[in-house]
């Protein structure tokens, strides 16, 4: 059992993760397709997170699990934005691919 402190602190847990993954998302270009589509989901969440008051009507409508569960999906996204950014794989490749490198199955 959550003391009610734990369970309050949720919500505002998802406001910070969410808007430093905003943060990030932000160094990468408008047309990258990761930040396009993150972007959209973290908007949709973090706007359930601003409306919703009630954990349990904000996992529905979240619909990823409990709240801790939502958390740990936030703390992995925010990791793997900064990764992104540091990787850019919107840039072109250094050297072509080899012939048969995107053709599946071969």
């Amino acid at each position: 059992m959550l003391s009610i402190e734990l369970w309050l602190s949720f919500p505002k847990r998802l406001r910070i993760l969410y808007t430093k993954i905003l943060g990030s998302l932000q160094t990468m270009p408008q047309d990258a397709a990761y930040r396009k589509y993150t972007e959209q989901l973290i908007n949709q969440r973090f706007n359930h997170v601003k409306a919703e008051l009630d954990i349990e009507n904000l996992e529905k409508k979240i619909n990823c699990g409990q709240i801790e569960e939502v958390i740990a999906q936030a703390e992995t996204e925010l990791a793997l934005s900064r990764k992104m950014t540091e990787w850019k794989p919107w840039e072109p490749l250094v050297e072509e691919a080899p012939a048969n490198q995107w053709k599946w199955p071969i």
